[in-house]
């Protein structure tokens, strides 16, 4: 390394690598469990729903936040749980978190009322918010090489995304021969395995000099973040109204006073220094932008495999579960290609393939079967696997190792409200080209008929069960043609962001060098002149 680089990065200078050995690869493994876990939550309990319904009876309010409390809670808690964690242990507070979600977990699976499982579910959300950044930011401080950290992400990644995969389909499985119930006892067991072997496994980890807690930030960031996720759900779900967006304005207000504070603390719960560097507000700006895309684009593919395909939920389910394997396949690669690319090409060449999946959406024709639009999904996914792999590697090496529980939250605070404003935004752009173009074939319905096929395809599917025959073909090849013709400019509109990022990345990462096995820092390290 040059004398030249050395001056010009402030960072602390060359040690001796210390590499991961058999202990820290068995940590990893244990850490894989409430990674799974915790993102399985996310999705299996949409097929229990119908089920809870009939034994519970909960009202359509009560229905809602069932679905809605976990991921709430979680979003909203993240930040309070990263600072919490880099001030008493990530270790700690992964344990204490996993001790309430196996709690939670079985007073949600021997729920007797609504109330009490709404209850169970809050408390699931405020554990896993304590679990998820306290299991990025362990792994960030065990892997302390570049290639073993980057290669250890990859593998948490995997483990994010085979819960998210698996989650409905072992919730099938289950619901086919137990009852609603055992969804929430799958994750008993593996949390028993990480609070029996955690204490002995898992590395003490904390910020040496924190300082204590601000109950008035902690305060702040949840009138910001928790009002400002469910307004963001709402609009999302209805459309505009004026509380939601009121809800939104005031978590934005809420947000400002908490800046401004943070600036003036002398130990602040979140540090906001950590966004003047260009590596990980890059980072993040990439994640938050394809978890914007992928949300939205994902949802209307699953409205057009079951609607516009004909599958059943099931046949749709398995299908989907294609993309996801190609981008885990994507990520684990990405380590090994790492070694002869760097980050900023492997980056942009990725988001370069995805923009071209994204293109084919165009090939999905209303009456040509999901071929096309898997096949999309598949090049698009396999395109991301190496930001989703890199950027989180990148994002974390440029946070300090003090602060590495407040980088973890902001990283997934940032994909929680991608997730969000990806049904917000794409898929009410899809919905809105479906409404306009299929007004013209409803003017001879009765009008029930015709208000219900213009919310949305699947409400067009229903409403043409009560119609006669002929009507009743014209207005699911109407309905079909619209929603098609929306999803082809979703494709066309993800492929132009795509194209924007892949310049993005390669501009912001262009000084960032392969990982090299002789030295490590505490960042990503800048190319040599």
């Amino acid at each position: 390394m040059t004398e030249a680089n050395l001056t010009r990065r402030p960072v602390a200078p060359p040690r001796a690598v210390v590499t991961a050995g058999r202990r820290e690869w068995l940590a990893l493994a244990l850490l894989g469990l409430p990674t799974f876990l915790v993102t399985m939550d996310f999705s299996v309990l949409y097929l229990a729903v119908p089920h809870l319904t009939i034994d519970l009876a909960p009202s359509g309010v009560q229905q809602l936040w069932i679905v809605d409390i976990y991921g709430l809670l979680i979003a909203s808690l993240l930040v309070t749980m990263g600072a919490i964690g880099d001030r008493i242990g990530r270790k700690r507070l992964l344990l204490i978190g996993a001790f309430l979600f196996g709690a939670a977990s079985v007073a949600a699976a021997f729920s007797t009322s609504p109330d009490l499982l709404i209850a169970s579910r809050a408390l699931l959300g405020i554990a896993g918010a304590a679990v998820m950044p306290s299991v990025l930011a362990l792994i960030t401080g065990m892997f302390v090489d570049d290639k073993q950290r980057a290669r250890a992400i990859a593998i948490y990644l995997t483990c994010f995304m085979a819960g998210l995969t698996l989650g409905p389909l072992v919730g099938g499985v289950l619901l086919e021969y137990f009852w609603w119930g055992s969804v929430f006892l799958l994750a008993v067991p593996g949390l028993v395995l990480l609070l029996v072997f955690g204490p002995s496994l898992l590395p003490d980890q904390k910020a040496p000099q924190a300082g204590q807690l601000d109950p008035v930030s902690v305060a702040l960031s949840l009138a910001a973040i928790l009002p400002f996720v469910y307004g963001l759900k709402e609009l999302a779900r209805h459309g505009w109204e004026w509380f939601p967006a009121g809800a939104m304005a005031f978590g934005v207000a809420a947000a400002l006073v908490f800046v401004r504070r943070q600036r003036r603390l002398e130990h602040p719960m979140l540090d906001l220094r950590m966004f003047a560097n260009r590596t990980f507000s890059s980072a993040l700006t990439l994640m938050f932008v394809t978890s914007v895309v992928g949300t939205g684009s994902l949802l209307l593919v699953t409205l057009y495999l079951q609607n516009v395909a004909g599958l059943t939920p099931l046949e749709a389910g398995l299908l989907l579960v294609a993309p996801n394997v190609v981008m885990i396949v994507g990520s684990l690669s990405t380590p090994s290609l790492g070694n002869h690319l760097r980050p900023a090409y492997l980056i942009a060449g990725g988001l370069s393939v995805a923009a071209a999946g994204y293109l084919v959406f165009t090939l999905a024709g209303s009456a040509s079967g999901p071929r096309a639009i898997v096949v999309a999904m598949c090049v698009a996914m396999l395109g991301t696997g190496p930001l989703a792999a890199l950027c989180n590697h990148l994002a974390m090496s440029a946070v300090p190792s003090d602060q590495a529980g407040s980088g973890a939250s902001i990283v997934q605070t940032t994909n929680e409200f991608g997730l969000g404003l990806g049904i917000a935004t794409l898929a009410t752009l899809g919905t809105a080209v479906y409404r306009g173009q299929v007004d013209g074939a409803l003017g001879s319905l009765p009008p029930d008929v015709a208000s219900a096929a213009r919310e949305s395809v699947d409400r067009a599917v229903e409403a043409a069960d009560r119609l006669p025959v002929q009507q009743s073909g014209d207005l699911l090849a109407a309905a079909r043609e619209a929603f098609t013709s929306g999803l082809h400019v979703v494709g066309v509109v993800s492929a132009i962001f795509y194209a924007g990022l892949a310049v993005l990345a390669a501009w912001a990462f262009r000084h960032v060098s392969k990982p090299r096995a002789d030295e490590t820092t505490e960042g990503p390290k800048e190319c040599e002149p």
